[in-house]
């Protein structure tokens, strides 16, 4: 699987990034925490370079919680403090603003040193696309205070929000990248919704979620449509070619679920849409896809 796709106003947007990113002072990174690998957009990396950084695992409360923690400790590891967020419930985002002012503090105590009162820290948040940055930028408005609306010099698609009397947060479009060297991130990243459905067939992006599934979490899925052992090694043993056990096990669970349309044949949409959903809504369970190696 090769996915390139990169619309025009992602090229323009890396663009704006690059430019803003002399101003800023602290560099939020928003991943998905059920892939915070194959959501880590690697030209952000690169941009950002020595910025002090805080990364957010959102969506939490949709990945495994051990595996939550795992991820915490790696980045702590790497010396990047990590927090666990939900931007539907707010859960973290007290804890993001205290690790702001913390790590702003020596910068406001310099500035007053040198009697710049009353500059503000200004921090950038940065995610690729339907990772929750909405969401979350929602959140902190209402714990915090109301938005300080453009700055001088800024262009109005900007969105500045002041989270504390001398800090500001910048909003920035997600941004996904030109390629996808590696099929296992295109498919995580269509698992969870950051690619469009449009671009992939939800018919494949269903084959392949299924297919993993099986392989690392097959108990979730039998739990949720109600199968048994027994039927996925039924399905095994009397289909030789791997895809279509695949296929097969979807039948089964098209049939469990009443996706079928006259004649007796298998909605094939309609049952790949029932996957992914019941997948990205947490239905199956909390799952974490990208395991801490």
């Amino acid at each position: 699987m090769n996915i390139n796709w990169y619309p025009g106003h992602m090229a323009k947007t890396k663009r704006q990034i690059i430019e803003d990113l002399k101003l800023i002072d602290i560099v939020i990174e928003l991943l998905d925490a059920r892939i915070p690998i194959s959501s880590q957009n690697p030209d952000i990396r690169e941009i950002i370079g020595d910025k002090k950084k805080i990364v957010l695992l959102n969506k939490c409360d949709l990945a495994d919680e051990k595996e939550n923690h795992k991820w915490v400790e790696y980045f702590a590891k790497n010396g990047v403090k990590a927090i666990l967020t939900d931007s539907n419930s707010g859960a973290g985002v007290q804890e993001l603003i205290r690790c702001i002012k913390d790590m702003s503090k020596t910068d406001l105590e310099q500035m007053a040193n040198k009697g710049r009162v009353g500059k503000s820290i200004r921090v950038m948040i940065l995610g690729i696309p339907n990772v929750g940055k909405s969401s979350l930028i929602n959140r902190i408005s209402k714990k915090t205070s109301a938005g300080v609306g453009n700055k001088p010099g800024f262009t109005k698609q900007k969105q500045w929000i002041r989270v504390l009397d001398n800090i500001e947060l910048l909003d920035t479009p997600g941004v996904l990248w030109p390629k996808f060297e590696s099929e296992e991130v295109a498919l995580n990243l269509s698992f969870t919704g950051t690619i469009k459905d449009e671009i992939l067939e939800k018919t494949e992006i269903a084959f392949y979620l299924v297919k993993k599934l099986l392989e690392e979490e097959e108990e979730r899925l039998l739990q949720r449509y109600k199968l048994t052992k027994e039927d996925i090694n039924n399905i095994r043993e009397n289909v030789q070619n791997p895809n279509e056990q695949i296929v097969e096990t979807m039948n089964l669970i098209a049939k469990k679920r009443g996706a079928i349309v006259s004649g007796g044949y298998v909605d094939e949409e309609k049952i790949a849409g029932i996957i992914i959903d019941d997948f990205r809504s947490g239905k199956m369970g909390r799952i974490t896809l990208e395991k801490v190696k």
